[in-house]
């Protein structure tokens, strides 16, 4: 097995993925080639393997029939390759292959044609473990499945296959790894033919045929010698480098040395309007030192919520995961700039570096590039020559523009993401790029925004907006090619606009290289899989950002309402206390858990979570949510007033969504009796929300605002028809998220309009399938406790069909 590329290697620990194809010996020479360069491909693009080969920890080896893999930073590499290669593997039905998972010492040997390959117990047992499996099979030593069973989530998918004897007499404790249809649940066939003993009790290592005393010692010695010797190369060795401080359940946790949180800047300017520039300016640093590969660097999602908080930073490394904390402070006068900033090892809370910069702002990108290259040279972090000249890149020649650029920046990074903040971000990113048309960086960010309010409807997602979300990224592009932030701004175009999903992951697989540690990577990875309807896959890539980003509350939510789209609310719910324990009183998050509760059918534990919370118009989930308690405890009457004073003055900047709220208006005054009324409020929302559709016709929740609309006016046939309407602009083909929603609004027009049969059908549809709502700003699916508790579903009450659904 010769390697692809020469590596300098002594004895060290290797988490060894071995894959075999299954039957390839059958196969004619031109299927094996073909086959094979299938199966490279598939492996190759892997999340584990790109992240691996990018950071300079991956071997791999050819073996014939297979390959192997050998990963350095921890066992559950090569597991979770194994996983995302079984599941790419479901879309190719020609290829079969066992996989087999091992860690151990391995080392160079010089070969006959003296190339350098990978030899040792590491390797050999790793294809002892490989030989034992069937099709399908994705087998662990025992070593391996120790490791992981300190891990909860591992642990049930586990199964414990015993012992085996093998070659050359060993006996091997094997387990088989089969989560969510990954993998074979059978058991192997050789073991089923050899003589093994199942053993459901504790881990044991691989062990040899028992031996005389004398000579049992002797093996004794000697291994522990030799495994002496092995720990202490790997725990010397200096990539990766590892820093032990307690986690927070006591036992010492890995952390890798070079690994760094930014903390928010402090504004110590007499201008505090200027608090935008420091969050700027900590940003940007933060920016260059992440597309340093050789570094972990935590975004600043994560570490937001330590601004103006008392700071107890060994507390918060641990938190975040990171061995060193960066603080500063930035002081701006007229054109005059000081940063100050001090880097702390947080092991034991003392200073490594510090410095002060008095500059021009004119200067500003020198000051960036100067502190980040000194963290890496502090933290002895490998710089390519391309990652010298990112982080010494100056964006723009225009400090006008620049400064436009940090106020909407500022904007964009607000942990609400409201109408209002989305605005102003767009507001400032269109100056940056009119006052500096060549800033591909502030392009980049201008078609994010864009898309991102398209996608969210926190701006109107009209056609025109859709299109400067793509001139701005190709314009990025064409400026910058290289430029990650614009590759990925091209990707969430495709994605969010276009939901052109293939074209999307093409682009941010494409922006991995450009940015290693970016959390916003997988997240889109996790948003698309999610649409596609796989649900497993999208959750580890929720995992995989989380890893990468590990207090971003956004993050958090999202993951939480996959749960929710799940109906998996107990999981939902401990990410949304996962949330409030970083942002407390969060009152999106609050009324979030109160979904929930209305989901499962607990009015009062949904009425206590909302019963403190006052939202304005802006805070639509929130107002909603309180409007549907009211409605779904059939006492309305009390909420009417609070909706009649937030529309007596309407928020231009929410759009379409006044008219929805004038829907629910009228809705809670048809379940409080006025019946007049509620024909008056839906007669205007109506009109309110009709202009919109002329410049939003593909928006589907806005289609279905009007087909609720004209539902409760009597008008059967508009109502039908917009329902149907909505299905075509948003099919769940394309969208196994949102794509059930309109379905859900033909159900309420169904049964509220007399088509029972049209009804029953779209609710057993939509009872077995995982989606978001589209009540409530897109949220909760239907459950059979909400088809009991809903007024729109009161003509159903009787069938027989219904009653089934309901739980009844």
């Amino acid at each position: 097995m010769s390697l692809e590329r020469k590596v300098d290697l002594h004895l060290e620990i290797a988490h060894v993925l071995l894959i075999d194809v299954v039957g390839y010996s059958k196969l004619l020479v031109n299927e094996q080639i073909e086959l094979m360069q299938e199966l490279n491909q598939i492996v190759r693009g892997t999340e584990c393997f790109r992240m691996a080969e990018a950071s300079g920890k991956l071997i791999r080896m050819p073996t014939g029939d297979g390959m192997a893999l050998l990963f350095f930073h921890s066992p559950e590499e090569p597991v979770r390759c194994a996983l995302e290669i079984s599941r790419s593997l479901q879309g190719h039905s020609r290829i079969h292959v066992r996989m087999g998972v091992h860690s151990g010492p391995v080392n160079p040997v010089k070969d006959v044609n003296d190339e350098t390959n990978i030899a040792g117990s590491g390797i050999n047992v790793a294809q002892r473990v490989l030989d034992c499996g069937d099709a399908g099979h994705i087998l662990l030593s025992a070593h391996v499945a120790e490791d992981l069973t300190q891990y909860r989530h591992w642990q049930p998918y586990l199964q414990d296959l015993g012992e085996c004897e093998v070659k050359h007499g060993l006996r091997l404790h094997l387990f088989n790894l089969y989560k969510g249809g990954l993998g074979n649940p059978q058991i192997p066939e050789k073991l089923k033919r050899r003589k093994w003993k199942q053993l459901a009790a504790a881990i044991r290592p691989v062990t040899p045929p028992r031996l005389p005393g004398f000579l049992l010692t002797v093996a004794l010695v000697v291994s522990a010698i030799a495994l002496a010797a092995s720990v202490s190369i790997f725990l010397r060795r200096g990539s990766p480098s590892v820093a032990r401080i307690p986690a927070e359940d006591g036992p010492m946790a890995s952390i890798p040395e070079k690994s760094i949180a930014v903390l928010p800047f402090e504004n110590r300017s007499e201008d505090k309007a200027n608090a935008y520039f420091a969050d700027g300016i900590q940003d940007e640093i933060l920016t260059r030192l992440s597309k340093i590969a050789d570094l972990k660097v935590i975004s600043r999602a994560s570490t937001q919520h330590y601004k103006n908080a008392p700071k107890h930073l060994p507390e918060i490394a641990k938190q975040l995961g990171v061995a060193y904390i960066l603080e500063g402070s930035v002081q701006k006068s007229a054109d005059a700039v000081r940063v100050n900033v001090q880097l702390i090892k947080a092991a034991n809370d003392s200073d490594l570096w510090a410095d002060t910069f008095d500059r021009k702002l004119i200067d500003i990108f020198s000051v960036e590039s100067e502190v980040a290259k000194a963290i890496a040279d502090q933290l002895q972090a490998k710089l390519s020559g391309r990652e010298e000249q990112v982080i010494a890149a100056r964006p723009t020649e225009n400090i006008e523009a620049y400064d436009a650029y940090l106020r909407g920046l500022a904007y964009n990074l607000k942990t609400q993401s409201t109408p209002a903040n989305v605005l102003g971000a767009q507001k400032y990113l269109r100056e940056a790029v009119r006052l500096d048309p060549k800033f591909a960086l502030a392009w980049a960010l201008l078609s994010y925004v864009d898309a991102f309010g398209y996608l969210t409807l926190n701006l109107q997602p009209t056609v025109a907006l859709r299109e400067e979300a793509r001139q701005a990224a190709e314009t990025a592009l064409t400026l910058q090619p290289n430029l990650g932030e614009a590759v990925l701004a091209k990707g969430h175009y495709h994605y969010a606009c276009l939901k052109d999903y293939d074209t999307a992951v093409r682009y941010f697989e494409q922006a991995r290289q450009f940015l290693p540690n970016s959390s916003r990577i997988p997240e889109q990875l996790a948003y698309v899989a999610r649409r596609r309807g796989q649900w497993d896959r999208s959750e580890s890539y929720f995992n995989e950002a989380e890893r990468l980003d590990p207090r971003n509350v956004s993050l958090l939510t999202q993951g939480a309402q996959s749960y929710v789209c799940l109906r998996r609310f107990a999981e939902a719910l401990r990410k949304l206390d996962q949330v409030l324990n970083i942002t407390p009183d969060d009152v999106d998050t609050l009324a979030e858990k109160a979904t929930i509760a209305q989901a499962q059918g607990d009015l009062p534990r949904a009425a206590a979570l909302l019963a403190s919370l006052q939202p304005n118009a802006d805070d639509t989930l929130a107002l909603e949510t309180q409007v549907y308690q009211a409605i779904l405890e059939r006492r309305a009457a009390p909420i009417i007033p609070r909706l009649k004073e937030i529309l007596a003055k309407p928020d231009p900047a929410l759009g379409y969504i006044n008219g929805e709220l004038r829907f629910y208006l009228g809705w809670a005054e048809e379940v409080a009796g006025d019946h007049a009324a509620a024909q008056e409020s839906w007669r205007q929302a109506r009109s309110e929300l009709e202009p919109f559709l002329k410049e939003q016709p593909e928006n589907y929740i806005l289609i279905g605002d009007l087909a609720l609309t004209n539902m409760g006016l009597g008008d059967k046939a508009a109502a039908l028809a917009l329902s149907e309407r909505a299905m075509a602009a948003n099919p769940i083909e394309k969208d196994a998220v949102t794509g059930p929603a309109p379905i859900e609004i033909l159900a309420r027009v169904a049964a509220q309009t007399g088509e029972l049969d049209r009804a029953i059908t779209a609710l057993q549809k939509l009872l077995s399938i995982p989606y978001a709502g589209p009540l409530v700003t897109q949220n909760v699916p239907l459950t059979p406790a909400l088809l009991r508790l809903d007024p729109m579903f009161d003509p159903l009450r009787n069938d027989p069909r219904f009653q089934k659904l309901a739980g009844k």
